[in-house]
């Protein structure tokens, strides 16, 4: 078992930032789930003999019950809860098979960049979605409300360790 900074490491995590229309799904995680009714991009663990990108065909199999094409990759981010870390790997992708079912979240949602202000997604998920505004046209004045997010977010975590 791994550990990096005293807690269990649980490796790469690919996500899928899949566009459609001009908007882009997010999943609403399961109540019983750590991180429960937090919103975030679908996706999962890579498994040992795994490439990360199929890993991430495989999990958009597994969790939407659809497939998708790679548009390309974000930058990989490393981000430690107080129980795990973990290294969330982004790519932003397109849908090409059916809609997508929530087989193991509680709900999705096609969103545009716009209404990420409206959502709550876990820490991790915070620099990648900060990255795809950034890239994303309409993203420039929503970046800001992100990063009023993760200084909250930072807030928060400040508080409980004292």
């Amino acid at each position: 078992m791994e550990t990096v900074g005293g807690v269990h490491h649980i490796g790469d995590v690919v996500c899928a930032i899949i566009e459609k229309g001009g908007r882009f799904l997010i999943a609403r995680r399961p109540e019983g789930k750590s991180l429960a009714s937090f919103w975030e991009f679908p996706g999962g663990k890579v498994h040992d003999g795994e490439t990360r990108r199929e890993a991430l065909h495989r999990e958009i199999g597994e969790e939407l019950a659809t497939t998708i094409g790679i548009i390309g990759q974000l930058t990989p981010r490393f981000h430690a809860y107080a129980d795990f870390s973990l290294t969330l790997v982004p790519f932003r992708c397109v849908l090409s098979g059916p809609e997508p079912e929530p087989l193991e979240h509680e709900e999705l949602r096609w969103i545009s960049v716009g209404e990420t202000v409206h959502y709550r997604f876990p820490d991790a998920d915070l620099p990648v979605l900060e990255e795809y505004l950034l890239i994303n046209a309409e993203g420039g004045m929503q970046n800001a409300e992100v990063k009023k997010q993760k200084a909250k977010s930072g807030r928060q975590k400040d508080k409980r360790q004292k």
